[in-house]
This record gives structure tokens, C-alpha cells and sequence, in this order.
């Protein structure tokens, strides 16, 4: 039963200070009324936002604020939970020296979650060349989310990219490493931990009683029955032959070039990817500014716009915070759905 009480915000962490993330904040809060946004606090530098909402040409009311301030302020400002940025920043250009300001403002805002301060997590894009310089040790966001859990909620997670559009549900079961490698780190383990934490969560957190999971397979023609390639028999068959135990539907390997199409996709609640690209090439092109990022096997829900820092369209007010708002919405859906559980 619900208490009456409003619930606590979502935060949208900065993401790279000199791409679009800004001007999307800025953007999604000058919609908050048309599109009834939940309340939601920008963990970054004012200034640095201000700086990007003259360029824009925005008027846009900002407030440094407190956490539990978020929720009164919302409608009158935009609530900032400042993180100071090393050096100014220039548009598109990122500088090393700023990232430890983006890496700080995940790290907060994960922190406020597991003091049940806010209620859940939006990431604008960060730059993981810049981050890697400046010696951040992970591939993104997701690796690195797998980290804070442990930090501040003391579980050992095992996160899962699910990309998510009205036409579709995706997971990469591997993700931002290089393709030569796939082969070398997919294993029937990785396929089964994926697996189980897409089937449960599809159930658990999308309310979706018996899920149909399609399987792809990694080579062409899903092997060709090993003339073109034997992880589909010795490493993805095995993987689905146990997942199959745990009661849920798991279908495949399947050929990845046919499962796409729109009467194939649609029998299939959710599909399993192997790789990075064999999952983002078809979500992007069916729904490119309506697809969102969301990390599975989380204690806390996280969503994202699936895009990247776009420094080419940074301050020309061409930005689309499309994704970032569908992004917020889905955000406030599932938090809304765990708070009343």
C-alpha cells in the first residue's frame, strides 16, 4: 500500500562535460511539464551547465540543492548536485583532466541510491577513450556499475546491456571489447549467467510470466552445422541446454541475418546477441532516438539513452533528447513498479 508520500528522485549523472549530455539535461527539463517527467537532479557543475544553456540559447532556472531538496525545487529549477569540473570545459573537445568529475558523479549518485536517497539512475554518455587516459580501469558504464554495487551495497553483481525500444529487447552477452576477442571470452558459463539474469528480470522487473528468449548464434548462418564455425555446437548449444532447465523458453542458436525481421523478432520476448554490434546495429537502425540502455542484474535500476557523447553536435542545439527522456521515463516505470512490489 502506498504511504501518500512522493518518492525520492531519479539522478542523471553529467556523462562527458564537452558532449551533448548537458544540453540534453537541459533539454528533458524544459519539457518536465508537456512530457510529466518525474523529478529528476543533475549530478554535475552548474556552470559548466549554465555555460551550455547560454550557448543553446536556453533560459533556464538552475539551483544548487541538496538531495532531499530535489523534489520541491523541480518544477521551478533545474536541480543541480554539484560536481566541480578540474577545468572549464571547451565544446567538443574532452579533456582528461575533467574525468574525474564524471567518474565522481556516477560514484555519487550509485552512493545516494544505496542510501535510499534517490530511487534511480540515469547516465548521460561518457567518452571511455578520455576516461581509459586518465586511467579508468573499465570498459563503461556497465563494468564499472558491477563495481559500485559491490561498493556500496556489498552484493557481487554481474551486470547485463539490455537495449530496449517498443519493437524490441536486446542483450549483448559481450560487449565493448574488441571483435578478434569474442571468441576468445565467449564461454557457455557467460551465456548461462547472462541468460539467467535476462530471463528473471524480464519476468521479475517487465512482468512477463513466461519468457521466449531467442538465441543468436556467432557465425554465419549460425555455424552452418560447423562448416562455418563450432561455438555454436561447443559453446552456445551447451549454454542453452542448461538454461532451458531453469524452466524458461530459450530458442537458438539462431541465424542472426533473418532474426530481425519484423514477424521473426515479434514471436520473441527478448533476444540474446553475442557481440556488441550484432545487438546495436538492429536496435539503432528500428529506433535509433527511442532506444534505451538498461543494466540488468542490478540491485538498483539503471537506463541510459543508447547514444554516444556526440561531440559534433555539442552547443549547436541540434541534440535530441529523445533517448534521454525515454531513458527517464522507463527509469521512473521500473522504480515505480519495485517501490510498490
Amino acid at each position: 500500500m502506498s504511504s501518500g508520500k512522493p518518492p525520492s528522485p531519479l539522478l542523471l549523472t553529467m556523462g562527458d562535460p564537452s558532449g551533448i549530455g548537458p544540453e540534453l539535461a537541459l533539454l528533458a527539463w524544459h519539457v518536465r511539464k508537456t512530457h510529466a517527467l518525474p523529478p529528476f537532479a543533475y549530478v554535475g557543475d552548474l556552470n559548466n551547465l549554465a555555460a551550455r544553456a547560454r550557448t543553446i540559447g536556453l533560459s533556464t532556472a538552475l539551483r544548487h540543492v541538496e538531495i532531499n531538496q530535489v523534489n520541491d525545487c523541480f518544477n521551478e529549477a533545474l536541480p543541480i548536485l554539484q560536481q566541480n569540473l578540474a577545468v572549464p570545459v571547451l565544446d567538443r573537445k574532452p579533456d582528461e583532466r575533467n574525468a574525474e568529475a564524471v567518474i565522481n558523479s556516477i560514484d555519487y549518485a550509485v552512493s545516494l541510491i544505496a542510501r535510499g536517497d534517490a530511487r534511480g539512475l540515469v547516465t548521460n554518455p561518457i567518452h571511455k577513450c578520455v576516461l581509459m587516459k586518465a586511467g579508468f580501469g573499465f570498459t563503461g558504464h556497465t563494468d564499472y556499475l558491477g563495481l559500485l554495487t559491490k561498493r556500496y551495497f556489498a552484493v557481487t553483481a554481474h551486470p547485463v546491456m539490455m537495449l530496449v525500444c517498443p519493437e524490441l529487447r536486446i542483450v549483448p552477452v559481450t560487449i565493448h571489447i574488441p571483435l578478434r576477442q569474442v571468441p576468445e571470452i565467449l564461454t557457455t558459463e557467460l551465456i548461462v549467467k547472462s541468460g539467467r539474469i535476462l530471463a528473471h528480470e524480464l519476468k521479475t522487473r517487465f512482468h512477463i510470466k513466461q519468457p521466449r528468449i531467442a538465441v543468436c548464434g556467432l557465425n554465419p548462418h549460425a555455424g552452418e552445422k560447423n562448416y562455418l564455425g563450432k561455438e555454436e555446437s561447443e559453446i552456445i548449444s551447451p549454454a542453452l541446454d542448461i538454461l532451458r532447465k531453469t524452466g524458461f523458453t530459450f530458442t537458438g542458436p539462431l541465424s542472426a541475418d533473418t532474426l530481425f525481421h519484423e514477424k521473426v523478432r515479434n514471436k520473441y520476448d527478448a533476444i540474446m546477441a553475442m557481440y556488441h554490434d550484432q545487438a546495436l546495429i538492429p536496435v539503432k537502425t528500428i529506433a535509433f532516438h527511442r532506444t534505451v540502455n538498461v543494466t540488468l542484474g542490478l540491485p538498483f535500476i539503471r537506463t541510459s539513452p543508447d547514444h554516444g557523447t556526440a561531440f559534433e553536435l555539442t552547443g549547436t542545439g541540434k541534440a535530441s533528447p529523445h533517448s534521454l527522456i525515454e531513458a527517464i521515463f522507463l527509469a521512473a516505470k521500473l522504480t515505480e513498479q519495485k517501490t510498490h512490489e
